[in-house]
């Protein structure tokens, strides 16, 4: 039996969109890839504002939020993979964001 398989270091986000529940990822071949919100407590978290500012980095490997200092690889979503941020460091986290408010 042959089973195709995509290289996932050839697949690059081309665009972004954030809504209430879902992450959404249009990629360079098409496709679009919507993974849970809650997968990314940050972006969870974030304001309308804060989601919406992002830049893809590594020509489109990756998507960068420089308010909520989040980065999600494109493999990342495309495996599956939810953030891998400790309870701790999203914890420390947090605590930075209230004194900033």
């Amino acid at each position: 039996m042959h089973s195709s398989t995509v290289e996932t270091s050839t697949l690059l986000a081309a665009n972004v969109h954030v809504e209430d529940d879902s992450l959404c990822v249009e990629l360079s071949d098409g496709r679009v890839i919507s993974v849970p919100l809650a997968w990314y407590p940050r972006l969870s978290r974030g304001t309308l504002e804060e989601r919406n500012d992002w830049r893809l980095i590594g020509k489109g490997r990756g998507i960068h939020w420089p308010l909520l200092d989040e980065d999600i690889s494109v493999e990342n979503l495309i495996l599956g993979r939810p953030s891998g941020e400790s309870q701790l460091s999203f914890k420390r986290w947090l605590e930075q964001r209230q004194l900033q408010a």
